[in-house]
Parts: structure tokens; C-alpha cells; sequence
């Protein structure tokens, strides 16, 4: 038997390329198992949902009218309050009304609590009228 000896001949130059190559891969890999991996500890990372998520109304009566009172809300935060159905007969009739329930609103973007909501002086009993549907609406989306 004849051992015939094989010389391989390697460049530098290939070596470094493949070595690069094969560690970029590597980290890409495992770029792309951290992000795209569920998040099992999301909800127990200590936020307690609050709210369930939703937009909830409750009716106020204004004289003959009936006004919806809408709350749309996420898990932790009241995003918005707003009327769902005023039109321009109502805000003729009560032109107070809009700017109370944006100042009410205001309010609870801000403090994300109804409580300690202040009551301005001129239109005192409609926001108070207001904040009474708002509450109503919220305690329907709390989490039980």
C-alpha cells in the first residue's frame, strides 16, 4: 500500500471570510429568536390591568334628550371621553356642554382618575351632571 501524502492548501484570506460570515450568522440567529420570542412575564411584570378594554357609554338626560356618554378605554388608561351622538340642536340648547366635557376630559387624560376632578364655577352643575355618566361608564369597563 501506497501512502501518497495530499497537501491542501488553505488561504488566509477564504479562512477569515468563512469565520466572519459563520459568527454573523450566529448573531443574527439569536437577534431574531430574542425578539421574536413571547413574552411569557408581560402581564406579571407587576401592571395590574385595571380596565377591560373597550369603549362603554352610559345615557345622560338633558331635558327631552338623551345623550351618550362615550369612555373608550385599554387595559391601565381611559384614552378617551367624548359624546357619541351630539348634534348642533343640543349644543344650541346647551352651549356649555362641549366645553365642560373637554375640560372633564382634559382632566382625566391627565390624572387617569376621576377622583379629585375640580368643577369649574360657571358650569358646575352640568360637569357635575357629566362626570356622574362618566363615572358610570368607567365602572362598567373595571376589571371585577
Amino acid at each position: 500500500m501506497s501512502s501518497r501524502t495530499k497537501i491542501i492548501v488553505l488561504h488566509m484570506k477564504e479562512i477569515i471570510y468563512t469565520a466572519v460570515f459563520a459568527a454573523l450568522g450566529i448573531v443574527l440567529i439569536i437577534l431574531l429568536v430574542i425578539m421574536f420570542r413571547p413574552d411569557a412575564d408581560q402581564n406579571q411584570s407587576g401592571t395590574k390591568e385595571i380596565y377591560t378594554p373597550g369603549i362603554y357609554t352610559s345615557t345622560l338626560a338633558l331635558n327631552n334628550t338623551r345623550l351618550e356618554v362615550e369612555v373608550a378605554v385599554d387595559q391601565n388608561r381611559i384614552n378617551s371621553v367624548r359624546f357619541s351622538n351630539l348634534d348642533e340642536t343640543v349644543t344650541t340648547m346647551f352651549p356649555l356642554i362641549q366645553p365642560a366635557i373637554e375640560e372633564i376630559a382634559e382632566q382625566i387624560y391627565d390624572s387617569q382618575s376621576l377622583d379629585d376632578i375640580s368643577l369649574p364655577e360657571d358650569t358646575h352643575y352640568t360637569s357635575r351632571i357629566i362626570l356622574d355618566a362618566v363615572r358610570e361608564a368607567v365602572e362598567k369597563a373595571e376589571v371585577r
